[in-house]
């Protein structure tokens, strides 16, 4: 099989390039609302975007749950030939999303301003916040829907597909935003409009793809029964990221509210643009590990260890010399890329620092990121868990309020590399142990 047969770096290039593709896509997607908010209708509203970071999050993991729970077991069918099986857990997934989607979105809507208040909006940001959230949680069965499709056509093996669906979403959005906010004159109504629409277009045509009869994976009313055991299956395999992402949620409510309470409102919108600028180069930094996880997984159940090593060791020189860009970007045009998302001089000098501190050490996010990756792809589920949530739960909060009753606003701002560097450390420790326990078992073998 090519996978441990082929030179490494072209199948690494070949596995990588539609992920990142896809990933980069996403992060831009992410970033088209912001850049559109901040010069369309002002940094209040942009702040509020901020606000909403925990309902990403809380999105998220439920997508992660149902989509990567989902995609993996029906991988796991596919490759068993078990077709019908296959098509009954795509059923459910389909029918789980929809399940969560409605739920989430109805108890979200009915408790809408509290929640906010408690995810760190305040009186200026509060209107702006409701008024687009409002509008994303009616339209919540459509986001999981898509993003749950876009799983399943990936493990159709058809990633090719899957990015153009994200890659359409993100012209539509760009296409569909500036209409919205500046001659319908609907502001940030607007631009939440422009993001539900675009997705309704493209999973129009992702349900079209599942339609078809003569393709393997297509969807059936009578798969949509939901099934409780492959229910449970689904839910054992995503409940690991749907954690995750839940520690997500909980870091960034956290990290909104001590910024209101030391830098106000324009703080919580210079995170915002700190985020998503760096969410771009992380991305890229996914689509790398998306593509070396095939490889790395097949060649260590082969025991061709040292493919294994070469691919892991080019993964990471990748992805490092992926963020030192990004890191060089950040620190040496940073008022040009904060220039992107508002035009506001108070908010740009605020985002111009805090962007300079959080990309301190950026370069070794790409080494931590990769070894976590590696530890999952190679079944060692644990360690994976422990160095995602270590980052967050056993470094990073603590920092943030330790740092914070310090020194203020910078103390947040510190927390962010020095959380990154300790999270770097620990990574290199457990790599370095795990070569040394896999040297002394090829030595006894």
């Amino acid at each position: 099989m090519a996978l441990g047969t082929q030179p490494v770096g072209r199948l690494l290039w070949q596995y990588a390039l539609p992920g990142v593709i896809a990933m980069t896509a996403s992060s831009l997607y992410n970033m088209v609302d912001s850049i559109f908010i901040g010069h369309g209708v002002g940094p209040m509203a942009l702040a509020a975007l901020g606000i909403t970071f925990p309902f990403m999050n809380i999105g998220a993991a439920f997508g992660a749950a149902v989509g990567v729970g989902g995609s993996t077991l029906m991988s796991l069918r596919l490759g068993q030939r078990q077709y019908d099986k296959a098509n009954n857990v795509l059923g459910n997934m389909v029918a789980l999303n929809i399940i969560t989607g409605l739920l989430v979105g109805i108890v979200s809507i009915i408790y809408l301003d509290p929640i906010l208040r408690f995810f760190g909006a305040s009186d200026q940001t509060l209107p702006h916040a409701h008024d687009y959230m409002f509008i994303l949680l009616l339209g919540n069965v459509i986001t999981h829907l898509y993003l749950g499709l876009n799983a399943a056509l990936r493990s159709a093996s058809k990633p090719r597909q899957a990015m153009i669906a994200t890659i359409v979403t993100v012209v539509l959005n760009i296409i569909l935003d500036p209409i919205f906010i500046w001659p319908l004159h609907m502001g940030i109504k607007g631009a939440a409009i422009a993001t539900v629409l675009a997705q309704v277009i493209v999973l129009c045509w992702q349900l079209w793809q599942f339609s078809r009869q003569r393709e393997l994976l297509h969807l059936e009313w009578r798969f949509l029964k939901p099934a409780m055991p492959i229910i449970k299956d689904i839910v054992g395999i995503g409940i690991s990221p749907f954690a995750m992402q839940i520690t997500g949620c909980v870091v960034a409510i956290f990290t909104n509210n001590l910024l209101l309470k030391y830098g106000g409102d324009l703080a919580v919108g210079a995170y915002g643009i700190a985020h998503r600028l760096g969410f771009v180069f992380f991305m890229v930094i996914m689509g790398i590990c998306q593509g070396m996880q095939p490889i790395a997984g097949y060649n260590y159940g082969a025991r061709n260890m040292d493919r294994v090593k070469r691919v892991v060791r080019l993964a990471i020189t990748v992805s490092v010399i992926s963020m030192t860009a990004g890191w060089l970007i950040g620190e040496l045009f940073t008022r040009a890329c904060v220039r992107l998302f508002t035009d506001d001089s108070a908010l740009i000098g605020i985002a111009v620092r805090g962007i300079r501190i959080n990309m301190l050490v950026f370069p070794v996010i790409g080494y931590q990121a990769t070894v976590t990756n590696f530890f999952q792809t190679i079944g060692k589920v644990r360690i994976s868990i422990f160095m995602s949530l270590s980052r967050q739960l056993l470094f990073l909060l603590p920092m943030m309020l330790i740092f914070a009753a310090l020194w203020g606003l910078d103390g947040v701002w510190f927390s962010l590399p020095a959380s990154d560097l300790a999270s770097f450390i620990v990574a290199v420790i457990i790599m370095q142990r795990f070569k040394l326990q896999n040297h002394s078992q090829t030595i006894r073998s």
